[in-house]
């Protein structure tokens, strides 16, 4: 290798450096808090349920970062026929990586996360013939959680998103299992 060669590598690994170091000064990370209402859709059950929740991350770049979430819901029906009723709630806790994508000259955005949540899901079973054999317990599993939504920047500091999630799914003892998902809208506030 001549010394034109090792001058011009040199020159271009100082100018990528150069560059790299230029984007994180400009970009030194961003924090943001939002509220976010929607449905989650257990398998199997009667109706749906309104959820609402908190959630809240930190952009390490304007393309990457963390997002943590706290997802609960009303009490809902589940099912119910002329001897038993039973009804659940859910609460969703996460921590998930995110990725957004900027269309280019928009304001929309698209985003997907991936991560590892809790999904506990709370039923009470009623008995209406027998009061005494009436129950409620608590199911729940931590596993891989995410979503793919779509956003809309209303201006540098405020976003909105629409977003479908899948949560884990609960494997109960006896061989059966729970799945669910949801669709969310939330708006969050960066600073």
């Amino acid at each position: 290798m001549n010394t034109l060669q090792k001058a011009l590598i040199a020159l271009s690994v100082g100018s990528l450096l150069s560059v790299s170091a230029q984007a994180a000064v400009n970009y030194a990370g961003q924090p943001y808090v939002g509220a976010k209402v929607g449905q989650y859709s257990p398998d199997d059950v009667e109706d749906d349920a309104v959820s609402y929740g908190v959630y809240g991350g930190y952009k390490f770049t304007p393309e990457f970062g963390v997002e943590a979430e706290y997802l609960t819901t009303s009490d809902t029906d589940a099912y119910e026929d002329a001897e038993e009723k039973s009804e659940y709630s859910a609460d969703v806790l996460g921590l998930y990586a995110t990725y957004d994508y900027a269309f280019p000259n928009t304001a929309l955005y698209a985003k997907g996360r991936l991560g590892f949540a809790k999904n506990e899901v709370n039923v009470d079973v009623t008995d209406k013939d027998i009061a005494s054999n009436s129950e409620s317990f608590s199911v729940s599993d931590t596993g891989v959680a995410g979503g793919l939504g779509l956003g809309y920047k209303f201006n540098p500091m405020v976003s909105a998103e629409v977003m479908y999630n899948f949560y884990p799914t609960i494997d109960f003892d006896d061989g059966e299992n729970l799945d669910a998902n949801g669709i969310t809208l939330g708006a969050h506030v960066k600073f």
